[in-house]
């Protein structure tokens, strides 16, 4: 009897070992903790795994650094794009190597429905507006961003101000995926809002799309730093806080780079992206402690020392951070997504719409 019992412990314990992150993500309790003692929790942790969070977008680094010097929590992050988080958690499930992800944020809900998230609501709770997180804590919104145009003036002559000007040039026009890309979708909604479509109707803005496709000027590749950087880029559609990021980084390696950055005239959108906590996160508190910290003061001022446009509008932002955004006047036709449900329905879609109607073009 002593030996069964002997047995059934050992094979309980070794059970346990080989579940060891799904049972601490089952024990996390998150709801209700001190902010004292998730910090301590965290540390004790000592490491978080991001997807979709790299040093490079809206200033990441800024606090992962902030969060390995105050917290001691070593930080690794595999970018990919929104709908790509979500399939790796549900992928993994209890065998999870993620701990959190930043989507935008029409898959913050989806996340939920999908039953993927932990919940938890950081202290600055009540000063976050209720539009931008869900009343459970299962995503909170950290900043959001504009559709924008960056222009590489080297290339590109005649400056596109509107969606209609981009039509009359012959540069390419680079919008990476729309499939999985919340970045990429979000720019034809844009477009479809500067000829008056809506988040029901982006017809109007896949009809430019599929001009441009036409024209053979569609450049289906990213937007990323490195081809800017090796000037493969004539005009790249992205959030401000990124095109206004990049601009700089080249700058800083190519001082004759001539780019610049505007928010289209007749059309943008405006949308924020959320944090979402993976329910069978390996390192839950920590995970916990990396949302904490976006959402108060500092983390909220280093991602405006990306160009994103913090959640919180009671955080003051130093002068000199406040003076690198782009002027307010230019956001004159740019407006937030006014219906998420709708939006969410059409983004589903956007995939297999976006290969039917511009792609076979």
């Amino acid at each position: 009897m002593k030996l069964l019992k002997m047995a059934t412990l050992l094979s309980l314990c070794s059970s346990l070992m080989m579940t060891g992150t799904s049972v601490m993500a089952a024990e996390a309790k998150l709801d209700g903790i001190s902010v004292e003692e998730l910090a301590k929790k965290a540390k004790e942790e000592g490491k978080v795994e991001s997807v979709g969070m790299p040093d490079t977008w809206a200033n990441w680094v800024g606090t992962w650094t902030d969060l390995k010097e105050k917290n001691g929590i070593e930080h690794k992050d595999t970018d990919m794009s929104s709908a790509e988080e979500l399939a790796i958690f549900e992928k993994e499930g209890k065998k999870a190597t993620k701990d959190i992800g930043d989507v935008g944020q029409s898959y913050g809900p989806l996340a939920k429905e999908k039953g993927l998230t932990l919940p938890y609501k950081p202290s600055t709770w009540d000063s976050i507006p209720e539009w931008a997180k869900d009343e459970e804590g299962h995503w909170v919104v950290g900043y959001y961003g504009t559709i924008s145009f960056m222009v590489n003036k080297d290339k590109v002559k005649e400056v596109p101000k509107t969606w209609d000007d981009l039509l009359k040039g012959k540069y390419k026009v680079t919008i990476g995926d729309v499939s999985t890309a919340t970045q990429a979708q979000n720019a034809v909604l844009s477009a479809a809002l500067a000829k008056g479509g809506d988040e029901t109707n982006i017809k109007p803005g896949l009809e430019i799309f599929a001009k441009l496709q036409e024209q053979g000027r569609l450049d289906l590749g990213d937007s990323s730093l490195q081809r800017l950087e090796a000037g493969e880029i004539e005009v790249a559609i992205m959030w401000d806080f990124n095109a206004l990021n990049y601009r700089d980084q080249v700058t800083k390696s190519n001082k004759n780079a001539q780019y610049e950055v505007l928010i289209p005239a007749d059309g943008a959108i405006q949308s924020g992206y959320a944090t979402v906590i993976n329910k069978n996160a390996p390192h839950p508190y920590a995970a916990a402690m990396a949302r904490e910290y976006i959402l108060s003061d500092q983390g909220q001022i280093n991602l405006a020392k990306g160009y994103a446009k913090p959640i919180r509008s009671d955080v003051k932002l130093p002068e000199d951070i406040a003076k690198k955004l782009l002027p307010e006047e230019q956001y004159k036709k740019a407006r937030p997504i006014k219906d998420y449900k709708a939006w969410e329905k059409t983004a589903n879609t956007m995939g297999e719409v976006w290969q039917e109607e511009v792609l076979s073009n």
